[in-house]
């Protein structure tokens, strides 16, 4: 077995920052709970704020640090993501808990666990197995936000202390790997033993003895150790060194996905807002790629500061819903529809939290790399111009043309609504590209029906006849071609009987004329008519 441990050493400070406003990271920034300041940015340590400080203490070494409250449901959404991007690679996938300051201070998972032996046979040759992984995973979580520390062992334990082990700052990457036990074990024979739990809890008594390495334990008697410390300390080491076994239960992926983000400060601007809700579409990718799937609608609800006015009738939340014309999971293409739609909208109120849901997916094979544009490619490029014209512009301002089943030229089609919707919500995407798509055989039955003009007018022009010759704005026509002849409309208000012909200017320009078979009482006795023109 092989495990890769990705450590988030800054989980709890990354999670507040995603709260907060573009820029506002460079800020010193620190978070505290009921005991102190339990973590700090570059910035604010630079100005001597650290973990376990009071508040009033940091205050007035940094009048202009940003406090937070630290938030254990907070944590768990963005760790949950990460979870989710693991598991587009490999079903076994756990967390692992992070070290606990007392006993006051529970440990909460800041470590994500991936069994990857099965799923290296998929990233490149023998020796790049596992760095093809890597580089991919690292892509994956990278949306995110997330500082990650990754180390590869055969044990999960093990991955993981190697993932927590200090390093310099300027090591980079941060990452460790032990292919098998024996170098595992030489490994963590220099790590310190406060990364163990139990080693935290008894560290002033270790330290005392003058036992810093997992290796100095080690060489101590192991029943001396046990009833000094208790047998967990040395349960815990013989896990991480693969001479326990170490059953793990996977993580089961959900089958629908909501995430949500409580803002720190309210959004006044949709800017704001699209700051706050890009970091829960990459949350949202990263399950649609563990599932395998793509989105084909989702709706962003912006919960809105509250009101306490009692004839005040601002609506709690306002409810964004998009529907893609094609089903996706770019992050870019989301990214960008939602910023046309949210510019359109215009906020009753300030936005104090965000929540992201999915409504409908589509799961599908995923699209193969291609070297050329394929009509597929194509096809997709089109989907979405027309995906970002609905947003901008609104549905209905964004139409497209559908040949009706009628010889009359002028009500041979009709302008629709460049999407259609079928019934259970699902959008008719091949009806936006009937026409770039059409099969040999529709083309080959395009080239034998009879020539039509591109432009039709939107309403005949009458033209003049002398001594059996038509004349079209002084220029005299010549007849090419026709006659044509339809006769429809009985049924209707709207009789037709014409015989169409293409005509030549004096200049070379083509253009599609008719002469009625019978005579009109709208017409005032003209019998020859503009049509259209060629292109």
């Amino acid at each position: 077995m092989l495990w890769v441990a990705l450590h988030l050493p800054l989980l709890s400070l990354e999670s507040f920052v995603a709260t907060l406003v573009a820029g506002a990271a460079a800020r010193p920034l620190a978070l505290m709970d009921v005991h102190g300041i339990v973590s700090a940015n570059v910035a604010a340590h630079a100005l001597g704020i650290a973990p376990g400080l009071k508040r009033a203490t940091a205050l007035a070494l940094a009048p202009q640090l940003t406090l937070g409250q630290a938030d254990a449901a907070r944590d768990a959404r963005s760790l949950a993501a990460v979870v989710h991007a693991a598991l587009a690679f490999t079903p076994s996938v756990t967390t692992q808990p992070a070290r606990a300051v007392s006993a006051s201070r529970p440990a909460s998972p800041d470590t994500v666990l991936l069994e990857v032996q099965a799923s290296l046979r998929h990233f490149g040759g023998p020796e790049r197995r596992l760095d093809g992984l890597l580089q991919q995973l690292h892509r994956a979580i990278a949306p995110l936000g997330h500082v990650v520390h990754v180390a590869s062992a055969p044990t999960p334990l093990g991955a993981a202390l190697l993932a927590r082990m200090p390093r310099a700052r300027s090591s980079l990457p941060h990452e460790r790997h032990c292919p098998d036990l024996p170098t595992l074990r030489a490994t963590l024979d220099a790590a310190p033993v406060w990364l163990l739990g139990p080693g935290r809890e008894h560290w002033e008594a270790l330290q005392g003895m003058g036992l810093r390495t997992l290796g100095d334990l080690l060489r101590l008697p192991r029943s001396g150790v046990a009833r000094r410390f208790g047998a967990d300390l040395l349960g815990e080491l013989d896990r991480a060194r693969g001479e326990r076994p170490d059953p793990r239960e996977p993580i089961a992926l959900p089958a629908t996905f909501e995430t949500r983000l409580e803002l720190f400060a309210r959004a006044d601007t949709t800017e704001q807002v699209l700051h706050g809700a890009a970091l829960l579409l990459a949350r949202m990718v990263a399950w649609l790629t563990a599932q395998h799937a793509h989105v084909r609608r989702f709706t962003l609800v912006m919960q809105h500061e509250p009101r306490w006015r009692k004839d005040d009738r601002t609506p709690t939340e306002t409810a964004l819903v998009l529907a893609l014309t094609e089903p996706s999971r770019d992050p870019v293409h989301l990214q960008v529809l939602l910023r046309e739609r949210l510019a359109q909208l215009q906020l009753p109120a300030p936005s104090i939290e965000l929540r992201l849901q999915v409504d409908d997916l589509a799961r599908r094979a995923p699209l193969n790399e291609e070297l050329f544009p394929t009509a597929g490619s194509e096809r997709e490029g089109l989907l979405r111009l027309v995906e970002r014209l609905q947003a901008r512009l609104g549905p209905a301002q964004v139409q497209r043309l559908v040949q009706r089943h009628d010889h009359r030229p002028e009500r041979g089609s009709e302008l629709v609504a460049a999407t259609a919707v079928l019934p259970g919500g699902r959008v008719a995407a091949a009806a936006v590209t009937q026409a770039a798509t059409n099969s040999a055989a529709n083309t080959k039955a395009a080239l034998q029906a009879p020539v039509r003009p591109i432009w039709l007018l939107a309403e005949h022009q009458p033209l003049h006849a002398r001594a059996h010759q038509l004349w079209l704005d002084g220029r005299a026509l010549h007849l090419l071609s026709g006659p044509e002849r339809i006769e429809t409309g009985w049924w209707d208000a709207a009789l037709a009987e014409r015989d169409y012909f293409i005509a030549q200017t004096t200049d070379g320009a083509l253009v599609w004329v008719y002469r009625t078979r019978l005579p009109q009482p709208e017409t005032l006795g003209c019998e020859w008519f503009l049509q259209g023109r060629f292109g």
